[in-house]
């Protein structure tokens, strides 16, 4: 591509609006991660002993496997949400500029 395109897609407000929604969302699912491993911290360093416990009597599991799981899950789940969006939503606005600038 040549410069010119790159400018008229820099000008459209449809790409502005796409890196806007784009960097907005990648925030908030960041944030959301960053939150629940905190947490996790925030559990191993205050209440050790809790994640320590076993979930029922004479199971070798303790609280800690389910929640160390639940981080790691939690992840995959909102890399999820990110790639559903990016799919819909982000693909549609990405072809409104491509069709705009007549690519």
């Amino acid at each position: 591509m040549n410069d010119s395109i790159y400018r008229r897609i820099e000008q459209s407000p449809h790409f502005k609006e796409l890196v806007a929604k784009r960097e907005r969302f990648a925030w908030i699912l960041s944030a959301f991660m960053l939150g629940i491993y905190v947490g996790f911290i925030l559990l191993i360093a205050f209440v050790p002993t809790w994640l320590g416990t076993r979930i029922s009597e004479g199971s070798p599991i303790t609280w800690g496997i389910p929640v160390g799981v639940g981080v790691i899950l939690s992840a995959f789940v909102l890399t999820g949400i990110y790639v559903r969006r990016a799919n819909s939503e982000f693909d549609q606005l990405n072809q409104v500029i491509l069709d705009e600038v007549g690519k």
